[in-house]
Formats: structure tokens, sequence, C-alpha cells
């Protein structure tokens, strides 16, 4: 949980607080007012304390999670003329994705950036982000997200005591193995593939024959190292950065069956207790930090398949992603209900 430190003269806190008016909006992505704001309680003003917040991910230090979160903290640091600051934990340092959520909901964490699947558990509605081939390309995902789609579900995780200040992504994910080539439907069925703890995503692959299995990430590298599970499915970039082709993941097929979009998100319970300076300067510089860590992941996904095809492992491209849809179909016809057809409709539609 963030720590509050000591009080600095009342002229630094009017440097700071003009400062932070004069910058403004910070030119990300999101278009809504700043987060924590809605619902008529107006944040206490600044109170002469400093502050350090702690932000936690489940991936490597590489990693377009880290080095956004890692600019952000540096901006916020710069902005703030050292009176806020945010240390970065990686490698699930302070807990799996599911786990540092449910900590942001009780306030006994401050920050983090993740895929929406393991959110979706504290607030289901988010789960239609999951539905397998819901976006075809990332201007799509952009369009929907930057959007009234997006923003109003940014605005509704304050119902799951969570302040969603940002979208970020984990990019498209792919199908791993190491026994064969993955082109349609059929070549999935009967592989213990291990999946993210998300209800959808196992729908999705029960729905092809496969057996998914799901457990958090830290668990699934020793479970592909030892067999225990024959798949995974991932971006092309974790795949690249925890080496899985040490872990007996030969084969990746690029079937891009869902668009993995992620969230810098903070803990309600906490963000309530800042001054309205330290909101606004959080939410501004996160929606740069987002913009930013999109970026990269695009740049940086290129070159992951380019140098795990280095490696050895077997790229497939020609993937019949239709036949994919259609296989997937059931998955849409168990859940849209939970959304609304109408949202759902909403988001495939957008052009």
């Amino acid at each position: 949980m963030f720590r509050k430190k000591g009080s600095f003269v009342l002229a630094s806190i009017m440097s700071v607080s003009l400062f932070l008016a004069a910058c403004g909006g910070g030119g990300g992505q999101q278009t809504a007012p700043p987060a924590g704001q809605a619902g008529g309680t107006e944040a206490p003003k600044s109170d002469g304390q400093s502050y350090v917040f702690k932000a936690g991910h489940s991936l490597t230090e590489d990693h377009p999670y880290h080095l956004a979160l890692k600019k952000m903290a540096e901006d916020v640091d710069k902005r703030s003329n050292g009176k806020v600051k945010i240390e970065v934990y990686p490698l699930s340092q302070l807990g799996a994705e599911r786990e540092l959520t449910e900590a942001l909901t009780f306030g006994t964490a401050d920050m983090s950036i993740t895929s929406t699947a393991p959110v979706m558990n504290f607030h289901p509605k988010l789960g239609v982000l999951d539905l397998p081939f819901l976006f075809n390309s990332r201007e799509q995902a952009y369009k929907v997200l930057d959007g009234q789609v997006g923003q109003d579900i940014l605005k509704d995780l304050e119902n799951a005591n969570l302040v969603g200040l940002a979208w970020a992504e984990n990019g498209f994910r792919h199908i791993t193995n190491g026994s064969k080539v993955i082109k349609k439907p059929e070549d999935v069925a009967g592989l213990k593939i291990r999946t993210q703890e998300n209800p959808i995503h196992l729908a999705a692959f029960e729905a092809l024959g496969a057996k998914p299995t799901p457990m958090a990430w830290t668990e699934a590298l020793t479970a592909l190292q030892q067999g225990v599970v024959d798949a995974q499915e991932n971006p092309a970039i974790v795949a690249q950065t925890y080496k899985l082709y040490e872990s007996k993941q030969t084969q990746m097929a690029l079937t891009g069956h869902v668009y993995s979009a992620a969230m810098i998100l903070f803990s309600k319970p906490v963000w309530d207790k800042l001054p309205e300076d330290v909101q606004q300067l959080l939410a501004e510089e996160a929606k740069k930090a987002g913009q930013y860590e999109r970026d990269l992941m695009i740049k940086m996904e290129d070159e992951a398949i380019s140098n795990i095809k280095a490696k050895g492992v077997v790229i497939t491209e020609d993937v019949d992603k239709q036949a994919f849809r259609d296989a997937m179909k059931p998955v849409y016809d168990k859940f849209s209900g939970q959304f609304g057809k109408e949202l759902v409709d909403q988001i495939v539609n957008t052009k």
C-alpha cells in the first residue's frame, strides 16, 4: 500500500499544484474525465504530503508492461518535483494478476497493469473483451476501447473497487505446443492447454475439443517444462520473453484468437484518500503510459516472432481463422446474454 512521506512547505505544494494545472491533459487515448471523479464525491485538497505507490505486474523487466510503468514513474516523479513516486515490481512480486487485482479491491496494494482476463473475476462485464475473435484488428480494438464503450468500462470498474486509469495491451494471443502444426480447429482437439483463470477462455478451448487447464503464469512455466500441459496461448512477446522454446514449445500458430487488452488499474480505496492534484497527475500520466505501452508492443511483437523463429520455432501463419470462429460460436451463444447482445454487436460491427 502507498506510503505518505513527510510534509513539505506550502510553497512546494502550490508549485506542484500550479504545475499540474498548467500541464493539463497528457495526450493519451482517454477522453473521459479523470478516473475517480465520478459519483459526486470531491477528492480532498493537497495535504502537503509526499507519496510512494507500489505498482506490480506479472511479466519481466523487458516487457512493455514494465517499460511503460517505469516511464510513468519517471514522468510522475519529474512533474511532481519528486513528491509522488511509483515503485515498479515485475514478475508477480506483489502477486499474480488475479491475486494483485484482489489486493487492489481491498486497498492492500496500490496499482497494477494487467490483462483483462483475470479482472473479469471481479467485474464480470469486462469479460466481453475476452470473447474469441471479437476484434479483427488492432485498429478496431482501439476504436472500441478509446471510444464510448471502453470509457464506460473503465468507469464501471469503480463498482468493483477499482479505478481504471488507462487502456494498454498485451497483443493478440497465439497457440504454442511442442507436438504438431495447428491450422484448423481439429488440430487443437485433445491438447492439454494452459489458459488464464477465465471462464470464457475455458469455454473457447472446450469448444475446440481441447483440455484447458487454468493456472497462474508462475505455475504454467513449470507445468510446460514438466509436460503437465502440452500447450499454452499467449502473445508472441511472452513466448520470446520466457524462452518457451526451451519449455518444449516448438510450434506457434498465429491464431490471434483473442486480442488481449490490458489495463492500468489503481485501488479505489487508496485512490479515494488522495488529494485531487495527485489523482489528476496519476490519471494523466497513466494515459500517456498506456499509449506508450501500445506503441512498444507493436514494435516488440514483430521482433519477437522473428526472434523465436530464429530459435527454431515453426511459425504457422496460414491458420483458417474463419473455421476457428465458427467452432467457437457456442461461446457467444453462452456468454453474450451476460453482456447484452446489443453491446456485443456494437463491438463486432465497429469498423
